[in-house]
């Protein structure tokens, strides 16, 4: 038996080598998330929130500038969702539509120490759906 033992002897070890590999692939996995998880979400938040403050534009009575009101709310939504100072916001009409159109760039570090940073880029344009756009036609 033991010189069973001694003839296997590369199949022995390397289990805390593999180990440490495993867990160095997950904390790289988990640091990625944690680092882009939240950009991705507040992209998301974004496109709803402009969603809404078109929709409501449209739906606003009265004197209120629709286009004043649109961007007025887009840029509160920016704000809340951390969306850097240099994003360009440009809300236009046409006709009864209005569109709202934001763009930015934001970096997001996915590897540690600065070695692979991602260009998040986000460039949505909102444009109303439903009833109200198609009475708005």
């Amino acid at each position: 038996m033991k010189e069973n033992l001694r003839d296997r002897s590369g199949e022995r070890g390397s289990a805390g080598t593999k180990l440490l590999l495993a867990l160095t692939v997950i904390g790289l996995v988990a640091h990625a998330g944690y680092n882009y998880v939240p950009v991705a979400y507040e992209a998301e938040t974004m496109r709803s929130e402009m969603s809404t403050a078109v929709l409501q534009g449209l739906a606003m009575p009265g004197k209120v500038n629709p286009v004043d009101n649109v961007k007025e709310r887009i840029q509160k939504a920016m704000v809340a969702n951390a969306i850097p100072q240099n994003a360009t916001l440009a809300v236009t009409q046409k006709g009864n539509l209005i569109n709202a159109r934001v763009a930015y760039v934001r970096d997001v570090s996915i590897l540690p120490f600065g070695i692979y940073t991602y260009h998040y880029v986000f460039d949505h344009t909102a444009t109303p759906t439903g009833i109200l756009a198609k009475q708005a036609t």
